[in-house]
């Protein structure tokens, strides 16, 4: 039996996508589930992505000046007359400086110029290039140049000093704009300048959608399944292969087995395994215009079956979906091989939001 090659091409989504289900992908992408259903008027009003980021963006910094920004402690060095913080008295001595009446010292500063602050500024900067609509661009550039003259610098901050600048239980009215910011960076606007060529607008969106999909699909499930529903949610677990006798160099060239989602229930004695794929559900042969595409199927069988037989009684009959994004196509199929029920599932992202979310919930309810 021969196995005909399949070459994996993206799903083109790009522009084919309502906002409000970007929208959608990027609340759950980013662990701001609690934000569903909210700011609809900005969502329908945006054309793309980089406006909708742009307005919201926008609204936040506007939100947090009205309340004012919020301030942290920088450690300074300055020679004053009078003693603030810790003397330097090292750097007093040998300057002589107790002679002229003055001390060196060292101090921490409560101010507005924070790795946060600088953060949103240099997004509100960024995106303000990006968008197209002159009037949202005006409205970010005046926001970043309000900031600059509080007092916040408009360079942006190093990852360490960002990861240094934790957001704290006091810290709930910074979390949208920071989140936004920080989409700015990751995701409105990818890195292009890493390697030889420069990314096509098109792939550029197509791996934009392809990252939010992935990373919202798990986020949902750990959003939606709280611990009172008796399921447990796992994101990205490797499973181990199953061998009693390996070369010595196996486990330097042996493929990984890493799953995207896993949820489980062990009242119900039930493990589902989720693969979410970034391409469409169907491929052709030189025999069938339509066909599942046989390598995802061996993935997860191998998942699936590799895991009996140790032990846990949830893997024996553990069942597996193959979840991949569409546009206008409703597909819901399901085979049991072996005692594994393995599902074939599209999340049709030209429906309504709610309507997805129906399906997404319905998810684990169904045996």
């Amino acid at each position: 039996m021969s196995i005909v090659a399949i070459a994996e091409e993206p799903v083109r989504l790009a522009g084919r996508i309502p906002v409000r289900n970007l929208w959608l992908l990027l609340l759950y992408a980013s662990d701001l589930g609690r934000y569903v259903g909210q700011f609809t008027g900005m969502v329908e009003e945006s054309p793309n992505l980089p406006s909708l980021i742009g307005r919201l963006l926008a609204f936040a910094v506007e939100r947090r000046l009205r309340r004012n920004l919020s301030r942290g402690y920088m450690r300074k060095e300055a020679i004053l007359s009078r003693i603030r913080g810790r003397i330097d008295i090292r750097k007093t001595y040998a300057r002589d400086l107790l002679s002229v009446g003055r001390v060196a010292v060292r101090f921490d500063d409560h101010t507005i110029d924070t790795p946060r602050n600088r953060f949103v500024r240099a997004a509100l900067d960024a995106v303000a290039g990006r968008v197209s609509d002159a009037d949202l661009s005006h409205r970010c550039r005046r926001l970043a140049g309000d900031l600059g003259r509080l007092g916040v610098p408009g360079v942006r901050p190093s990852r360490a000093a960002m990861s240094a600048d934790r957001l704290g239980r006091n810290d709930a009215e910074d979390l949208l704009m920071i989140t936004l910011a920080r989409i700015v960076f990751d995701l409105v606007l990818p890195l292009e300048n890493e390697g030889d060529h420069a990314l096509v607008q098109l792939d550029r969106d197509e791996m934009i959608i392809w990252k939010l999909f992935e990373k919202a699909i798990g986020n949902f499930y750990a959003v939606e399944l709280g611990a009172a529903s008796g399921w447990r949610v796992q994101q990205g677990r490797r499973f181990q292969w199953q061998y009693k006798d390996a070369s010595s160099g196996i486990d330097m060239v042996l493929p990984n087995m890493q799953t995207d989602i896993i949820l489980e229930n062990p009242s119900a004695g039930r493990r589902i395994v989720i693969d979410t794929k970034f391409t469409s559900i169907f491929s052709s042969t030189a025999y069938r215009d339509t066909v599942l595409k046989s390598g995802y199927l061996y993935q997860m069988y191998a998942y699936l079956r590799s895991q009996e037989n140790i032990g846990d009684p949830l893997c024996d009959n553990a069942e597996g979906i193959l979840l991949h994004p569409a546009i206008d196509v409703d597909v819901d199929e399901y085979i049991t091989i072996q005692g594994h029920r393995i599902r074939f599932l599209t999340v049709n992202l030209a429906r309504q939001s709610s309507e997805i979310l129906a399906l997404l919930r319905a998810v684990p309810a169904l045996n």
